[in-house]
């Protein structure tokens, strides 16, 4: 039997549309003038973030539990995540009142795991890789005759995610082109049976991210792809592209300072493929936003960096006289220059400096590239060494 021969149908994504109704959230479509004077063309965004749990995983998991028979259910429903299914699953067997384990690996993010637990889930910490968590969930499975619930290869979980396209129709009747995200490829597979349904026109573009090793999108980040969902994909996508990790980034912080939305890295390589020029035609482009569970810590590094690209932060080092008020003199001139000093390290010990000098590391907030130019500028022209460090 050929795998498409299993996938979902419109209909079947119709169903799970009044399964999820007043359970999943029907989210959002934001215009943003900031990317639709960016990309030329009007751009909307599917904020599939502000969905329950933070991610549209949520939508296919309720379809999951609500087609459970009555022993199904006495026998509970078992996740292998580590991340935004596991959170899914745990919050939709709470709403419909069965016990769900979800296995995790033992260094998966600790807010996720917390959220499992909050939602009322068992959840086990086990092994290093996601790999030894879908091992134990599978034996649980078999040992306890619980049903399984795969993130992506399963055509109930695929039409629950499918109800997005649907809704995405009915928000963005004159888009041109649909950007997804495509990690194991049920988002992809199930929009794209739906909006094929309805708007054959449209162009459909999946987006991966950089598959070569860690990225910061970890949340479409498999080694296996489906099986049902690829040859779903192959079917129905015009295209697939990549992004990296600097894209990705700058996406992120562009998405929090110009929309207001805190969007993970695996919701965010849509806008990071827009604005590479890597989504082809001219008119209206709708993308969808998947999740916004980004660890905070991530989320602090991500945006530093970003602004440091984009000249917000600059990092410099460079020597003074040892000797009172030369550091001063030194912070009023970058201060006439509108530069502002967040941070200042005194390096004299273990350094190659001569007796009479130190060297100074500053921290300065400042505009953009062209600030941070005449900032360099102004100092080298008082006499200063400076070595731009970031």
């Amino acid at each position: 039997m050929k795998a498409t021969e299993t996938a979902p149908t419109a209909a079947d994504i119709r169903d799970a549309r009044e399964r999820i109704a007043g359970v999943a959230r029907e989210t959002p479509v934001y215009s943003s003038e900031t990317f639709s004077r960016i990309a030329g063309r009007d751009v909307w965004l599917k904020a599939e973030n502000l969905q329950r749990t933070g991610a549209f995983k949520v939508r296919g998991a309720v379809n999951r539990l609500a087609t459970l028979t009555e022993s199904e259910r006495e026998a509970g429903v078992v996740a292998a995540s580590a991340g935004n299914h596991g959170q899914a699953v745990a919050w939709a067997a709470r709403q419909a009142g069965v016990n769900a384990r979800i296995y995790v690996p033992q260094d998966a993010p600790m807010s996720k795991v917390e959220a499992c637990r909050t939602y009322g889930a068992e959840t086990v910490m086990v092994g290093e890789r996601f790999e030894d968590a879908m091992a134990s969930a599978r034996a649980d499975v078999e040992e306890r005759h619980a049903t399984f619930i795969h993130p992506f290869e399963d055509p109930i979980v695929i039409a629950g995610q499918g109800t997005i396209g649907l809704e995405l129709a009915e928000q963005v009747a004159d888009a041109e082109t649909v950007v997804i995200p495509v990690g194991g490829g049920g988002l992809a597979a199930g929009i794209a049976i739906a909006i094929r349904e309805l708007r054959p026109d449209v162009r459909l573009v999946g987006v991966q991210a950089g598959l070569s090793g860690f990225t910061i999108a970890d949340g479409i980040f498999v080694k296996q792809p489906g099986e049902l969902t690829m040859a779903i994909l192959d079917d129905v996508l015009e295209e697939m592209v990549e992004v990296d990790d600097e894209a990705i980034s700058e996406a992120i912080v562009l998405l929090l300072e110009r929309s207001k939305l805190v969007v993970e890295g695996a919701g965010a390589v849509g806008v990071a493929a827009l604005l590479g020029g890597k989504i082809g035609g001219t008119g209206p482009v709708a993308i969808v936003l998947s999740g916004g569970n980004i660890d905070p810590t991530l989320l602090i590094s991500v945006v530093r960096h970003g602004l440091t690209l984009d000249g917000r932060y600059l990092v410099l080092r460079t020597r003074i006289a040892d000797r009172p008020g030369e550091l001063v003199k030194l912070l009023e001139l970058i201060a006439q220059e509108r530069g502002n000093v967040v941070s200042v390290e005194h390096h004299r010990e273990g350094m190659d400096v001569p007796v009479a000098q130190t060297e100074v590391e500053l921290t300065l907030i400042t505009r953009d590239q062209e600030h941070v130019a005449v900032l360099l500028a102004a100092m080298k022209s008082w006499g200063y060494e400076v070595e731009r460090l970031k």
